[in-house]
């Protein structure tokens, strides 16, 4: 039935792992001689056989691997195991066929796998509106992603996430032994990156339906929650290229600069624009208020508007337990998007019954004062003290002065409509209990959005915004997703569920439709993605 050859499709089945340790002894036994010889008539070379070494023994490592999967499927009871996830499949599926794949593993060694491959049923009266999706049964078992052992998809995709570009990842990898080609890279990576995405849109739809599970993460403590928007280049759709006629003076002669005659022009390009991919931070803070030491955050981040991360932010708080938590606080800028959606992240999360505070960014609050003097054409000297004694006064809580003592600088046979943008500003907040900064530091409470302006930078800055850098939306987003779990430090976490979710559900599309989360919304319950 199912087992695995290392040399070709039609090579000698591998039998146990003794066999492959001898194969690999002997394999290093041929390969030693060599190395000593070649060290010692060249001392300077040792970087070079090092590196041989190492990679021969990654080969042997593979060999070993490859073995212990031979043996495991070999067993009665992996069979039983394999029926059981087929029955199970989020989906119905067919007893299956045995088909012969070439599968990789975490050194880069290629070997052939006889697997049972289980499509989905057919229905016989009507169409199947759904994709077609099967399910590998033999390899689910291990995690193993599209061809890839999971070891090696991981190792690819933290690598093109942590590389500037997928071409420098792809070096890297080769210089490390993995012999793969870049589209087998960039395959790899955007196939971890939608299976994620996959999962989170999974936990989306049993939020709404109420299924969900809590977790306990958070219980009893104090919890940050930090949104932002961040900046970066999506290109649009590829479209034939217009020439445009060089321009000639009287006499025929070109007038100001040409393009290279001989360079080869471009027939197609695209337009790109700016998007704000939204970003949250979610953490546990201390007593005063800063990120609670051995622990760990949870960043997300999407492109597909403020109702999709509100309804991200409300899973993740859901699913740590942010219900049973002492005190959950919220922090952003003054965007509008934001805090119109707060209140339906705490009614979606279930977080009606704990102690709840809106926080400003003291820096941005501290901002708008700035703009508001700016706005009254005073000259630097008369607006620099200005300036330090309301910025004094807003920090200790007296927002109404400071809102006040502006007002009385305002000409009144001029009125000036910027410097009331900045007071409504300040006013807004201020009557929402977001500025009261000396009751939030007696309280222990984070007056700064300073994580979440870290993690755009991290997560969205050095890797997804750069010059002459334009994104696919759905690579884009696949990224973002990737870089959300590396950066915090959440990776293994994150392969070790993606496993289990693809070994128990279709992940068809990662894409859904937000519903409507501002605070003027519909209520509506146990709908559907």
């Amino acid at each position: 039935m199912t087992g695995l050859t290392m040399d070709g499709r039609d090579g000698e089945k591998i039998q146990s792992v003794q066999e492959m340790i001898l194969r690999f002894h002997a394999e290093i036994l041929g390969k030693a001689p060599a190395w000593s010889d070649s060290l010692q008539s060249e001392p300077s070379g040792l970087e070079a056989i090092e590196t041989s070494v190492h990679h021969a023994f990654a080969r042997g490592a593979d060999m070993v691997v490859a073995g212990l999967i031979a043996m495991t499927i070999a067993e009665e009871t992996f069979d039983s195991a394999a029926e059981q996830t087929r029955k199970q499949f989020s989906r119905p599926l067919q007893k299956g066929r045995e088909r012969t794949i070439a599968i990789r593993l975490f050194g880069g060694m290629l070997i052939w796998a006889t697997t049972l491959y289980c499509g989905p049923k057919k229905k016989r009266f009507r169409k199947d509106d759904q994709p077609r999706v099967g399910l590998d049964v033999t390899l689910a078992q291990f995690g193993f992603g599209k061809a890839v052992s999971p070891a090696l998809q991981s190792r690819v995709t933290r690598r093109v996430a942590l590389c500037p570009s997928i071409a420098f990842a792809h070096q890297e990898l080769v210089r490390d032994g993995v012999q793969l080609d870049a589209k087998a890279v960039k395959r790899i990576t955007y196939q971890c990156g939608d299976g994620l995405l996959a999962l989170r849109r999974h936990r989306v739809e049993l939020l709404r339906q109420g299924k969900l599970p809590a977790g306990n993460e958070l219980a009893g403590k104090r919890v940050s929650v930090q949104i932002d928007g961040g900046r970066m280049k999506i290109r649009g759709k590829t479209k034939p290229k217009t020439t445009e006629a060089e321009k000639v003076n009287e006499d025929g002669l070109l007038t100001g600069d040409a393009p290279g005659r001989s360079q080869k022009r471009r027939t197609r390009t695209y337009d790109a624009d700016w998007r704000e991919p939204k970003l949250v931070t979610i953490f546990v803070h201390d007593a005063q208020g800063k990120m609670a030491k051995e622990t760990k955050a949870t960043i997300d981040g999407t492109l597909l508007g403020p109702d999709a991360i509100a309804e991200v932010v409300a899973m993740h708080l859901h699913r740590l337990g942010a219900a049973q938590a002492e005190c959950v606080t919220f922090v952003a800028d003054g965007a509008p998007w934001i805090w119109d959606r707060i209140a339906g992240i705490i009614e979606l999360a279930s977080l009606s019954d704990v102690r709840t505070n809106q926080v400003l960014d003291c820096c941005h609050a501290v901002h708008h004062i700035s703009l508001a003097l700016g706005s009254l054409g005073l000259s630097r000297e008369e607006r620099n003290p200005l300036y330090r004694e309301h910025r004094t006064l807003l920090r200790n809580g007296h927002w109404r002065q400071v809102v006040e003592e502006l007002s009385a600088l305002e000409n009144e046979e001029q009125p000036n409509a910027e410097l009331q943008t900045e007071l409504a500003y300040l006013r807004r907040h201020g009557e929402s209990g977001r500025l009261s900064y000396v009751s939030f530091r007696r309280a222990g409470i984070p007056c700064g959005s300073g994580a979440i302006e870290s993690s755009i930078r991290r997560v969205i800055n050095l890797r997804l915004k750069s010059n002459a850098m334009f994104w696919k939306s759905e690579n884009a987003e696949s990224m973002l997703q990737v870089r959300s779990q590396v950066v915090p430090d959440q990776w293994d976490t994150a392969m070790v569920e993606l496993a289990e979710f693809n070994r128990t559900h279709a992940s068809d599309d990662w894409r859904w439709e937000p519903q409507p989360m501002t605070a003027q919304r519909e209520p509506s319950h146990n709908v559907a993605v």
